[in-house]
């Protein structure tokens, strides 16, 4: 399992990813689920992937033969718009669909994955879709401003309750880091080290690329301090009537 959220900002977005992969008694597993495609001036694209490894590898793995290929075939660094670029992980997706899901089924394996993919070319705005398993996608509107692929469920109040178009980089990577530290209290599966990207609007390459381990100062003191804030306004809130009556 994994947990990945990307976020559409009037100012950029932002992206960030858990890496492990499974988790067990004995047996802990990671890799990374955050891939930044870039050409500086002129387009920077960030991909995440959640769902089955060998699927997700596997599509990463086509994306990246066929930007080395060269040639006029399309791909996410030739694509004039974003939303032909996710055309172009959709097909990915087929294809590995066409060549593995079969034998997937034969084995009782469901053909399972997601992507989230986000960025901006010039000549264009932001824009972050939501790709499936199927190879279609949505894209993220004024009205849904972020996604989520993965463990979802318990990151997404703090999300729903604090970011709007209108919030900063900086408000939103605090947000998301929140959302990710909720769900991995709650989610054995989603885990350290972190992929944490900002990308501000117009500046066509990644602003910040963090790697967040165990010993990062910064998401130590915000697990502590929103865990502290959470206590002290649980006990601020009043009691219920029925209890101070004593019915």
């Amino acid at each position: 399992m994994t947990y990945c959220v990307g976020m559409l900002l009037d100012t950029g977005l932002v992206f960030l990813s858990d890496s492990r992969t499974n988790a067990g008694v004995d047996q802990i597993g990671t890799f990374r689920k955050t891939i930044v495609f870039e050409r500086p001036g002129d387009r920077v694209l960030v991909l995440q992937a959640s769902g089955n490894l060998a699927v997700s590898q596997s599509v990463i793995s086509i994306l990246r033969e066929r930007i080395a290929g060269g040639g006029d075939a399309p791909t996410i660094m030739n694509a004039h718009t974003l939303f032909e670029a996710a055309r172009c992980v959709g097909d990915a997706l087929r294809e590995v669909h066409r060549h593995d899901a079969e034998a997937l089924r034969a084995f009782a394996v469901d053909f399972n994955a997601g992507f989230l993919l986000g960025g901006q070319i010039r000549g264009e705005s932001p824009r972050l879709f939501s790709i499936y398993a199927a190879g279609n996608f949505i894209e993220a509107t004024p009205d849904n401003t972020y996604f989520q692929i993965g463990e979802s469920k318990y990151g997404k109040p703090i999300i729903d309750r604090v970011i709007r178009r209108s919030s900063s980089l900086n408000q939103a990577a605090k947000c998301a880091l929140i959302s990710m530290d909720s769900t991995i209290r709650s989610n054995l599966s989603v885990g350290l080290p972190l992929d944490l990207v900002l990308v501000r609007r117009d500046q066509y390459q990644v602003a910040r690329h963090v790697t967040i381990g165990d010993d990062h100062a910064y998401f130590s003191s915000i697990r502590r301090t929103w865990g502290e804030a959470l206590r002290h306004a649980f006990a601020e809130l009043p009691e219920p009537d029925w209890l101070r009556s004593g019915r």
